[in-house]
């Protein structure tokens, strides 16, 4: 951890004037929402157009669906190397470069999976365009949270940390609910047929042409890093290298918490449907509405934080999704109601980390290597565990065995907690410029 002797006075840096803290909140925020917009889509709208691009097996209806969510995995892999490489690029060339690069590559992306053919049209060209502009989007979603967790938490003004911390989750709920809504209205307006023709199309173009809204609002955003630490360049590897418990401890913060998260605001509705028999437009008004209440949360999470510190609250998410997630998830029926209750239960305990997570990840790396130190360890976790999430729900339910999908949450967080228990509290210390 840094020392009080290495910390700069508690204010964000651009030329030597303090930026207005609101002005760099929607820099962050608006950005980030764009992003994670475009990044869910994906995963909502998978049971629209996994028929199209993959082939179906004659004995398994399935299998289409897998597939998608095999390619949706694929992109979580690139994750980690955006991690580290814009990780690295926010340490050496400052929080904002790495920002406006991070929606470039994702709007990008989103462009061309709008453009995809199916497979009746291009053959084996159809999956293979889809993959590419996962692995483009996986790249930038990996360097968007660990610049946009140190671009946050750099920001925040004395006792404030927590609260702009939980804007990392605000806006990424604000992306999914976004994704979610937008979904939901087109699964309500166009037939089944149409949605997956070319219905699922139309939300891919709105995410790319959002990356340019949130390209303009990021060009007015103010540096956080130091002009002391913009002329240090640290190498590709540092913070591996040189603070190899550190990375680990953010493996141990994360598998939890991203197993958690995937599967209650982005999984859930497939679930729902694939083991209960749910209809499809009705999961998907029910994850729009449960995530408006999650974004509701975040804000209070992170305030309650920095009023008793992180460790309770992480404590409290872990331990109860170790042992609510197994009863939760058996609820789920074919009622509207219960999908709802038990997602918004989740996200209720949910919001002891997310409102958090970047506070904490950013408060055990010292300013040096903060980017590229969150960025690789948090993005290999969050691939290893959170981006397979709906594939090993899906393949469980495939083979007969969909009630052990929840004792595999269960578990995760569980390890997760024994880490918590083991954490320094981190609130009140300052925080390395």
């Amino acid at each position: 951890m840094p020392s009080a002797q290495d910390t700069a006075p508690d204010r964000a840096v651009d030329d030597g004037r303090p930026p207005s803290r609101l002005r760099q909140l929607a820099a962050a925020s608006v950005g980030n929402a764009v992003e994670w917009y475009d990044w869910y889509a994906y995963s909502f709208l998978a049971a629209y157009f996994a028929d199209q691009i993959f082939p179906k097996s004659s004995g398994n209806s399935l299998v289409p669906l897998l597939s998608s969510f095999a390619v949706f995995a694929v992109g979580f892999f690139m994750r980690p190397v955006g991690g580290l490489v814009m990780g690295a690029v926010a340490d050496r060339r400052g929080r904002r470069s790495a920002l406006t690069l991070t929606i470039l590559l994702m709007g990008g992306g989103s462009l061309l999976v709008a453009l995809t053919p199916t497979y009746a049209s291009a053959g084996v060209l159809a999956p293979v365009v889809l993959v590419i502009a996962r692995l483009v989007q996986g790249l930038s979603v990996g360097g968007e949270f660990a610049a946009s967790t140190t671009f946050l938490v750099e920001s925040a003004g004395p006792g404030r940390r927590g609260l702009f911390s939980s804007f990392q989750y605000v806006s990424t709920s604000i992306g999914q609910l976004l994704a979610s809504g937008i979904a939901a209205l087109l699964a309500g307006q166009l037939s089944d047929r149409q949605m997956g023709q070319w219905g699922w199309r139309v939300a891919f173009l709105v995410g790319a042409v959002l990356s340019l809204l949130g390209l303009w609002i990021r060009r007015g955003a103010q540096e956080t890093r130091s002009a002391e630490r913009q002329a240090e360049r640290p190498g590709l590897f540092e913070a591996l290298r040189r603070h190899p418990r550190q990375s680990l401890l953010i493996c141990g913060i994360t598998v939890g918490g991203t197993i958690a998260y995937y599967t209650w605001t982005t999984y859930l509705p497939t679930y729902a449907q694939v083991n209960a028999g749910f209809d499809k437009g009705d999961s998907l008004t029910i994850g729009t509405l449960s995530l408006a209440f999650f974004a509701v949360l975040q804000p209070l999470g992170g305030l309650l934080s920095d009023r008793i510190g992180r460790k309770p609250l992480l404590l409290g998410f872990s331990l109860g999704f170790a042992v609510l997630a197994v009863p939760l998830l058996h609820l789920v029926s074919d009622a509207w109601i219960s999908l709802l209750l038990v997602q918004c239960a989740g996200m209720v305990l949910l919001t002891g980390y997310t409102a958090i997570a970047a506070a904490v990840n950013a408060e055990v790396f010292p300013a040096r290597v903060r980017a590229a130190g969150i960025g690789f360890p948090y993005s290999l976790t969050v691939a290893v565990f959170g981006g397979t999430a709906p594939y090993v729900g899906t393949w469980f339910a495939q083979a007969g065995n969909a009630g052990l999908f929840p004792w595999y949450v269960a578990v995760l967080c569980l390890v997760s907690f024994a880490v918590y228990l083991a954490l320094p509290e981190t609130a009140r210390q300052p925080l390395e410029r």
